[in-house]
């Protein structure tokens, strides 16, 4: 058998190569072959601070640390995920109410953040916010002006009914029906015109301390310059 020459002659060493080749490649997925460490399926280590301050450590959930929050660990140090405390039944509920008023709170507070905003945009000043009370509290008058003057015709009114009933002031029940419900009719609406009079009297009063609420209010929200406490 004679060795593989190249053009010049020279023998060709292709067994060695070759067998040099085969090796390498095997090593190569030998290396590749072996199972690849993953640290999140190695077992973790649990640690925490139980109630008398001590870090306790375990390759399990510890036991005395079931009422708070505990640490699973990788080998390398690292947080793998937190554990959640394990709570009784009443406990879930007290959590349940804390997270259900802290909720309420929240709301209450985004609530009147909004309505300040809301207050701003429509009194962006003190004299803006004056001018409109006094707007409020000149169509109540206007209301109530005009009740008094229908107070003051059916006072008229009535100077008329009563030379009427003159004649039977003795005994009333002997006035014709029809003066009789005249008489009836004016003190009623004489008595509504007050009523409502006394009602306006009262919306002035809510009017007047809506605006006053609002202004306190503001003066905390306006720069001084608009109307506003000294900073």
């Amino acid at each position: 058998m004679h060795d593989a020459r190249d053009d010049h002659g020279k023998p060709i060493r292709l067994l060695a190569s070759a067998s040099f080749f085969l090796a390498v490649s095997s090593f190569c997925g030998a290396l590749q072959a072996q199972p690849q460490k993953v640290e999140g399926a190695s077992p973790g280590i649990y640690t925490c601070t139980d109630a008398r301050g001590r870090t306790l450590t375990a390759d399990r959930p510890i036991a005395e640390c079931t009422d708070r929050e505990q640490r699973e660990l990788n080998p390398s140090g690292s947080v793998r995920r937190k554990v959640e405390p394990t709570y009784t039944a009443r406990e879930l509920q007290e959590r349940e109410d804390r997270a259900r008023e802290a909720a309420i709170q929240t709301a209450r507070l985004t609530d009147e953040r909004r309505r300040e905003r809301a207050l701003l945009v429509r009194y962006p000043n003190l004299a803006t916010h004056d001018r409109e009370r006094s707007e409020a509290l000149a169509q109540i008058d206007a209301v109530t002006q005009a009740a008094r003057k229908r107070i003051a015709e059916l006072s008229e009114d009535r100077k008329k009914i009563d030379e009427e009933m003159e004649f039977y002031k003795q005994d009333t029940t002997k006035a014709p029906g029809a003066v009789r419900r005249k008489l009836e009719d004016n003190t009623q609406s004489v008595a509504v015109q007050n009523r409502f009079i006394a009602e306006q009297e009262e919306e002035k009063k809510r009017v007047n301390a809506r605006f006053d609420e609002e202004r306190t209010r503001l003066k905390t929200l306006w720069s001084p310059q608009n109307g506003g406490n000294p900073r």
